[in-house]
């Protein structure tokens, strides 16, 4: 097993430990941003998106740290094949973020079967298909930290994202049973629930499905033009966000949920409340259809 080096810490001065991180989808976004941090810091990164020269400049300054490799999530065999390679390469890898993954936003009436197939093999087959390919490399080392990119839209729905919404309530739920199935190996995992942030995701870069009429006078179908738009602002800081998802890593232990954005926060909680108040007001009815011997 490899042994991490020692690095300062550029703001604390405090002494930590370098890591090996695996990241998928890093060509924007959360993934971008992520791996300039832990570069800056000292860490090394097996940085993977559809294409390589997206991250020319950090290859250049980072050349001895930094591995680019190109990767396509629904590829399976694909993800298999580079997550090997990695762990061949570095002999120990402390943390995979499942990073890779996009929206799509339509009434579930509108959207399109290539479409639906895409969001899901990308957010959440391709998702499972990082997480598999990591476990047997993490059992044999005796240990790992996964980072799954989430969403507060794996908590709540909102009208016109309902295939987005599947694909995060997919993930959170396939977590759920995988915690459970490897903490005896030392494995530990945490999904991300940022709420809307300032990246391109919800900046113009969501998918959107061809309207229909009838959907048009709805008040949701207005926000179409919002999320397509560049000067839609979230409020959602993703270099802050970023800076806990890292800092998450060395909580021990892994937290299961990291909400991160204070609409994430609300939004959750008033979901969560509503959800145990509906609950308990069917108590007596769950209950009286147990057998009675």
């Amino acid at each position: 097993m490899a042994v991490a080096s020692g690095f300062w810490g550029h703001e604390s001065g405090t002494y930590m430990m370098s890591r090996n991180w695996f990241i998928t989808g890093t060509s924007s976004g959360f993934g971008r941003i992520m791996t300039e941090r832990l570069l800056e810091r000292g860490d090394t990164v097996v940085a993977t998106l559809r294409r390589r020269d997206a991250l020319d400049a950090l290859q250049a300054r980072y050349s001895d740290r930094l591995h680019v490799v190109a990767l396509d999530v629904t590829d399976t065999q694909m993800v298999r094949q580079v997550i090997d390679q990695a762990f061949a390469r570095l002999g120990h890898i402390d943390v995979v973020v499942s990073n890779a993954g996009y929206g799509l936003f339509g009434a579930v009436e509108e959207v399109s079967d290539a479409q639906i197939h895409d969001q899901i093999n990308t957010n959440v087959i391709g998702s499972i298909a990082v997480v598999r390919a990591a476990l047997p490399h993490f059992r044999a080392q005796g240990g790992g930290r996964i980072l799954q990119l989430s969403s507060m839209g794996g908590q709540i729905a909102f009208p016109g994202l309902g295939l987005y919404h599947a694909s995060k309530w997919a993930i959170e739920g396939f977590f759920e049973s995988l915690v459970q199935e490897v903490a005896s190996f030392g494995i530990e995992a945490t999904l991300i629930e940022p709420g809307a942030a300032r990246t391109q995701f919800g900046r113009g870069s969501m998918v959107m499905s061809d309207p229909l009429e009838a959907y048009q006078t709805l008040p949701f179908s207005a926000r179409r033009e919002v999320l397509a738009h560049e000067s839609y602002t979230p409020i959602g800081d993703p270099e802050k966000m970023v800076h806990e998802m890292i800092a998450s890593v060395d909580v021990s232990p892994a937290p299961l949920r990291l909400a991160l954005g204070s609409d994430a926060y609300r939004l959750m909680h008033e979901a969560l409340a509503k959800r145990l108040e509906l609950l308990e007001a069917q108590k007596d009815i769950a209950v009286s259809t147990d057998a009675s011997s």
